[in-house]
């Protein structure tokens, strides 16, 4: 027992997570991007049915009675979005409930950026930009490769992905080893996906190069816009690199009455499946229905992109203090 105080890192990981923040930070700042702060206690906090969150009584006269730890600083960044900040980033701690494993802990590093005036193709561009100049002289791509996530879903699955078809895709679960998908995702559209997703296509993402697959069904995307020429989809779009999934990017939905009905949509998706309750973020949907600029966002986890260029096979290796040592 004598050694649980220690690290479980390595320092050569300690010293390429320092290089690592270093060279973010000079990339944003060639590009004239602020680097902002927000606050991840707060007085509300994300209704995604897909995430669960962390809270806390504080006993402090005029806070409220529960506060919570945040999933991600969208919120809050958004607001200074709003109130003329102009492209901004920030490098913080995100904190998800029930997320422990190879890929998860449940206190993470986060770099967020949103960049007005970006439609969704001009991110992908910076955001494979940034990955390739982090990656230089660390990993070796060939390339990145751009795709749609019908598109793949389709030619690695044989299903459809916009349109649900509820015997199609039960047959493909017990065809492929995924019989349990039944029972868990019942005819939950965005659950069978991500199911499916995880499984069966991620694995096969990114070997030896940067993808970027596009256009999510509408159904898993709470926060981004839908695509101008199709409605069944959003514009949004992740980022992967050897089947390992490092970030999640939106064409920012800047619609307050459209921001307010999924939020209800989702909260009722949580009551329904017996998840902690939420509360709207209405200093979010004030900020919103002032005019949020056209801007496009991205999240990156950073402990996953150290695990991906160290060779890493587990989150706990990158992480000074997991929570296994917390």
């Amino acid at each position: 027992m004598q050694s649980e105080w220690r690290p479980a890192c390595t320092h050569d990981l300690l010293h390429l997570r320092a290089t690592l923040l270093a060279e973010i930070r000079a990339f944003f700042a060639d590009k004239g991007v602020l680097e902002v702060e927000t606050p991840l206690l707060c007085s509300t906090i994300g209704t995604d049915p897909q995430l669960d969150f962390f809270t806390c009584q504080p006993q402090i006269p005029a806070l409220p009675e529960q506060l919570y730890l945040q999933t991600s600083p969208e919120f809050a960044m958004k607001r200074l979005l709003a109130a003329d900040s102009g492209s901004i980033y920030q490098i913080c701690k995100a904190f998800r409930k029930g997320e422990s494993g190879r890929y998860h802990n449940p206190e993470f590093t986060l770099l967020e950026w949103y960049r007005v005036g970006f439609r969704l193709p001009e991110l992908m561009a910076e955001a494979a930009e940034l990955i390739t100049t982090l990656c230089q002289g660390r990993l070796a791509l060939q390339t990145s490769q751009w795709v749609s996530y019908a598109d793949i879903f389709q030619q690695i699955t044989g299903l459809d992905a916009v349109n649900f078809s509820y015997p199609q895709y039960c047959g493909y679960a017990r065809d492929n080893g995924l019989p349990e998908a039944i029972g868990l995702c019942g005819y939950n559209h965005a659950l069978w996906l991500d199911m499916l997703f995880s499984h069966k296509v991620q694995p096969l993402l990114g070997r030896s190069e940067l993808c970027l697959v596009y256009g999510y069904p509408a159904c898993q995307s709470s926060l981004a816009r839908l695509n101008a020429d199709n409605p069944l989809i959003t514009d949004r779009f992740e980022l992967f690199i050897n089947g390992v999934e490092l970030g999640n990017g939106y064409y920012e939905l800047a619609n307050a009455s459209e921001q307010d009905r999924r939020f209800s949509n989702e909260l009722k998706l949580r009551q329904q499946s017996g998840l902690s309750a939420a509360t709207k973020d209405t200093r979010l949907l004030a900020a919103l229905a002032s005019g949020l600029p056209d801007c496009s966002g991205l999240a990156i986890g950073i402990d996953r992109l150290l695990m991906v260029l160290s060779g890493s096979n587990h989150i706990g290796q990158v992480i000074a203090f997991p929570i296994s040592k917390a």
